[in-house]
């Protein structure tokens, strides 16, 4: 085998493993939804649990990347393309990590609100199509529905609307009744964590968009 037919193997099997991990983190967060409308506190420990499974992934999957860049002197598409898996798997990372902290919120949040309240339901919902932006990111890295990159950026404004929304709300109660804030806060930082994995979504779903086309639609990405 041709030092670059070994290179283009190392890089085929680069990109299966942060597909393997993003599943991973989708796994957590789709779990960390399920805890939230369970108010189950041990499907919310699973979660935090395993989040080192997700941790160890990336590790293993950026010395890939340093070992491929030692390796050889890759021309410039490669580095970047190098360069850019790194960013993939440190946004799913961080999304595996925003699921623990959704995971770790869940007992006290349920110690202080009532089951079936408004928000929360709200806040599910938001979590619901935030998970759907990351299918759809992980969709697109795979290489099953490219266009899907494209629908993670225009979905974005929905889960921002929503995240603004539950935001209005929670300070109307806090309004009505000022006892509340304790409430109001533990969901507030839900649904800022809900808010940023689809952030994360949409940043992977420009990496990707950059890995099938060779561009990226906002240079400053790279």
């Amino acid at each position: 085998m041709t030092i670059r037919a070994q290179y283009d193997a190392d890089l085929a099997a680069l990109k299966t493993a942060v597909a393997e991990m993003g599943g991973c983190a989708a796994d957590a967060v789709e779990a960390a939804l399920e805890a939230l409308c369970t108010a189950d506190a041990d499907a919310a420990a699973a979660v935090i649990k395993g989040d080192g499974r997700i941790n160890s992934m990336q590790r293993d999957i950026e010395h890939r990347c340093m070992t491929l860049l030692l390796r050889q002197q890759p021309v410039a598409g490669d580095l970047r393309r190098i360069s850019t898996a790194m960013k993939i798997v440190t946004d799913i990372e961080r999304i595996g990590d925003h699921a623990a902290d959704i995971a770790e919120i869940i007992p006290h949040l349920a110690a202080s609100r009532k089951a079936g309240d408004p928000a929360v339901s709200d806040a599910i919902r938001m979590g619901q199509k935030a998970h759907k932006m990351l299918l759809d990111a992980l969709d697109a890295l795979t290489g099953e529905d490219e266009p899907a990159a494209q629908k993670v950026i225009a979905a974005d404004d929905e889960v921002d609307y929503d995240f603004n929304a539950i935001k209005r709300t929670l300070a109307a109660e806090i309004a009505a009744d000022p006892a509340k804030v304790d409430a109001a806060l533990d969901l507030l930082m839900v649904i800022k964590y809900l808010e940023r994995i689809g952030d994360h979504a949409v940043n992977l779903a420009e990496w990707v968009e950059f890995l099938r086309t060779g561009r990226y639609q906002n240079e400053a990405m790279f």
